[in-house]
């Protein structure tokens, strides 16, 4: 079997927004793939964090993909805005998208790659007939809304069922994993057949973010079967 690669996206949200530069230029330098922006609404999620200035921002600090998460109530409204300010990606949830079909395309229309989001509790059905048209599948195994939470272990089995979803499609989506990935975990995630991972605060919190993502890969790649999505840089 081919192995895929193992790509690692910091998310910002554990990061020092008082030196988010210098942040963001630690984990580029560290080997990070993506940077992984989570928008949050303070509705749909008890939380409120960045908009699209910030994205704008990071677009010139990095060469990074940005891996825009939009945990919004109302992500329609704000598609035109983060893909102006530069995202690579916008991700959105399938629980606050009631016409998803045309808030995809409505996103692939302005040039960026298209996501969809699954909460914990969400059945993996409700992508079944959209997944031919994204180009990320992104599992959250936590409930989205804090960073530091710990992994759900039980969702192991629904990122299982996700690439098999996604390998009998044919779709050519990522699938990535966001909440409580650390270096001790990532092997199995990747093993369930994950492609990216999200990791927020077992990488901000280490004292050297570099050799915190190597070690990530270094773990995940040990149990890298198959053939995975690539992800390229902007």
């Amino acid at each position: 079997m081919t192995r895929r690669s193992v790509l690692i996206a910091p998310s910002i949200l554990s990061a020092d927004f008082a030196r988010l530069a210098e942040e963001v230029a630690r984990v580029e330098a560290g080997g990070a793939d993506l940077l992984h922006i989570d928008v949050m609404d303070g509705h749909f999620v008890p939380n409120l964090t960045v908009g699209p200035p910030i994205v704008e921002a990071l677009r010139k600090v990095t060469k990074l993909p940005l891996d825009v998460h939009l945990m919004m109530t109302n992500p329609d409204s704000f598609i035109p805005e983060f893909a102006e300010a530069g995202a690579d990606y916008l991700t959105v949830h399938v629980e606050t998208c009631p016409h998803l079909h045309r808030t995809v395309q409505s996103v692939k229309e302005r040039g960026v790659k298209a996501g969809v989001t699954l909460n914990p509790a969400t059945s993996l059905s409700s992508v079944e007939e959209i997944i031919p048209d994204a180009d990320l599948l992104l599992v959250m195994s936590v409930n989205p809304g804090f960073g530091g939470q710990h992994f759900i272990e039980s969702v192991l089995e629904k990122i299982s069922r996700a690439r098999q979803l996604i390998d009998r499609t044919g779709s050519r989506a990522a699938l990535e994993v966001d909440g409580g990935v650390k270096v001790e975990n990532a092997a199995r995630i990747i093993q369930a057949g994950a492609d990216i991972l999200v990791s927020g605060s077992a990488i901000f919190s280490s004292s050297d973010y570099g050799a915190t993502i190597k070690a990530m890969r270094q773990s995940a790649r040990k149990a890298m079967p198959g053939t995975g999505a690539a992800v390229a840089r902007r």
